[in-house]
């Protein structure tokens, strides 16, 4: 019979219907302006003594408390006002100190059943809901005097290789490393030889109490080309934490000589974002001194979370963790430790192999190097009114995290322990596998950031969409009469569905993806408009109503196809060759291509088949 499908078709489009209604349905429920607080490190515990600390601070300044919330090591306080947000953030920091991560949040309200199925809100982009923006500064002075340290170090081996006597001399005033030799003939022996390995540095001979000195440093040239090259890996490795933390269409670019800005859309937890972005992990590995070796040579550290005494080391680095290629966190089988496994590149095995190689039964460290925040509130008068004032700074620490003998030569592939806990041993595998910092990074600024269109610009462009939609509407149904009725309905499941894909894969929505969804409405009522056309065709060539509708759906598909997949292409190529707004309109135009062919062809013509199918027809208005 015509227009008429079997049952479990019908089934089958109610079902897809059906999922579309749940998964766009977290749409509905806002996020809530929060307040997030989670360890400094991945071993400091979040309790109920922390969540007492954070209520009485926001109580005392008369916050508007929705809801705490203590789960999975991070402290989460619910807001009923955004503008509330960065005092909030403020008083918490002042109130819990460094040892914590504040930052401010937009929490979920999705209901659990909805979560437990994965139903979760369309990610809206910067330019819709704003976000979180951070100014990161590099630390490139600190780039520079780690790439002449590694250096000097390379420098004293090679020295000791064409056993050259010399004694270490304190730094000049521009960084410049000196060396003192007994005779000018080894001085000058010192001096081509460091020419020859190591052409980025500039060597000068000198004279220092009637001592010949060799002096070498970088040019202004060579350290422009450090400083260069120490922001660009940073940025590298920011973005490539980014990915490790899963954001969804992020921006991160360099600003300026030395800056770095990350903005981050639809981030639900930013401070675990933070405490990972502003995390400057690194490793060195250095031999124990030896006994009798001169405390010039040598540099004490102490051990990180042990009441072991303090070690000498020498301070020839070995590498750093830059040379590390992949690291991964497990158990060691033995004791159930923590561990990390660490994979260096060829230059790192290759230096590894003939240290240790040289040096079997002696002890080598491994020394982890951190960036702690320090904050410090004072007061300061202005205009008579006293004001607290905010200073963040950052001191560095150095430990030990493991001490070692050298059973054998190592090569590309071995093993860090003496880590506190898994936790602590995923972050570092983490940080190393996603690349090492060149340099320090420090949190310059942190604000959220508005919609970057501006609300009022937002307000129109919804507006207009909202606008549209109903012209269409009315359009369809003073031109097509029910079947324009049966088409609006078509239409309205249209941006259900295409709503709840886009939630469903995690896409997000900018306002160049709103565009997108216009076109793609236009395009929807393009192809019901080509169908019913086909009909009144077919009705005025004679044909019976009941074959005239079947006709008109099956001709008019093979233009509505062609149509469609001809623009589902052009959004392909926008989507792989595009970036960042080109990306969201081509997201929301690709996927609303599917879903309107969906309900144009097959929704549409089941609605027309439960209201005309199997009828006896001898007029149809349309």
């Amino acid at each position: 019979m015509l227009n008429r499908y079997p049952l479990w078709k019908y089934l089958l489009i109610l079902v897809v219907v059906g999922l579309g209604f749940i998964y766009a349905l977290p749409n509905l429920y806002p996020a809530d302006p929060a307040v997030q607080v989670s360890g400094a490190s991945s071993s400091k515990v979040m309790d109920e003594r922390v969540q007492r600390r954070v209520e009485q601070a926001l109580s005392a300044a008369d916050v508007d408390i929705k809801s705490v919330e203590l789960d999975d090591g991070s402290l989460l306080v619910r807001l009923n006002h955004a503008d509330q947000q960065q005092l909030s953030k403020s008083l918490v920091k002042e109130a819990l100190g460094d040892d914590y991560v504040v930052a401010i949040n937009l929490a979920q309200t999705t209901p659990e059943w909805l979560t437990s199925i994965g139903a979760y809100p369309m990610k809206l982009g910067l330019d819709l809901s704003g976000g979180v923006h951070f100014l990161l500064e590099v630390d490139t002075a600190k780039a520079v005097q780690l790439k002449l340290d590694i250096a000097n170090s390379e420098i004293r081996t090679a020295l000791r290789k064409e056993k050259l006597r010399y004694r270490t001399m304190p730094e000049r005033a521009d960084g410049a490393r000196q060396m003192a030799f007994n005779d000018v003939a080894s001085r000058d022996k010192a001096a081509r030889l460091i020419s020859r390995d190591f052409p980025d540095l500039t060597v000068e001979n000198t004279e220092v109490n009637s001592r010949p000195v060799v002096s070498f440093g970088y040019s202004e040239t060579a350290i422009r080309e450090v400083e260069d090259y120490a922001v660009r890996q940073n940025l590298t490795t920011v973005r490539n934490r980014v990915n490790e933390l899963g954001v969804s269409e992020p921006l991160v670019q360099r600003q300026g000589r030395n800056g770095i800005v990350v903005e981050l859309p639809g981030v639900q937890d930013t401070a675990e974002a933070k405490r990972i972005l502003g995390k400057t992990a690194n490793l060195q590995f250095r031999l124990e001194a030896l006994p009798d070796a001169s405390r010039v040579s040598t540099e004490t550290f102490s051990f990180r979370n042990s009441a072991r005494p303090a070690v000498a080391l020498e301070r020839d680095i070995i590498i750093t963790g830059d040379q590390v290629s992949s690291a991964q966190s497990n158990f060691d089988t033995q004791s159930g430790q923590p561990q990390v496994n660490i994979n260096l590149d060829s230059h790192g095995g290759t230096v590894m192999n003939r240290a240790t190689r040289n040096n079997v039964g002696r002890a080598m460290a491994v020394i982890f190097i951190e960036q702690k925040p320090v904050t410090k509130v004072v007061t300061k008068t202005v205009d008579g009114v006293k004001v607290k004032e905010t200073i963040q700074s950052f001191q560095q620490e150095e430990s030990v995290i493991s001490l070692a003998t050298i059973q054998s030569a190592l090569g590309n592939q071995f093993r860090i322990t003496g880590l506190d806990s898994s936790g602590e041993a995923s972050e570092l595998a983490l940080l190393l596998r996603a690349g090492s910092l060149a340099a320090p990074m420090y949190f310059a600024e942190e604000r959220t950031v508005g919609p970057s269109l501006g609300a009022e610009n937002i307000q129109m462009g919804v507006h207009s969409t909202v606008i549209g939609l109903i012209l269409l509407l009315i359009f369809m149904v003073v031109v097509y009469r029910v079947f324009g009725l049966l088409a609006n309905i078509a239409l309205s499941i249209n941006l259900v569905l295409l709503m709840a894909v886009m939630s469903l894969f995690g896409a997000t929505l900018t306002m160049p993806g709103i565009a997108g969804i216009v076109l793609t409405l236009g395009m929807a009522v393009d192809a019901n408009v080509l169908i019913f056309s086909r009909i009144r065709e077919e009705i005025r060539n004679g044909r019976p109503i009941q074959r005239a509708i079947h006709d008109g759906f099956d001709r008019a598909f093979v233009s509505i196809f062609d149509g469609n997949i001809t623009t589902l292409l052009v959004g392909i190529i926008l989507f792989a060759v595009g970036t960042g707004p080109i990306k969201g309109f081509a997201v929301t135009l690709c996927i609303g291509i599917l879903t309107s062919m969906f309900t144009a062809i097959v929704l549409t013509r089941s609605l027309v088949n439960v209201t005309h199918g199997g009828r006896n027809l001898k007029k149809l208005h349309i």
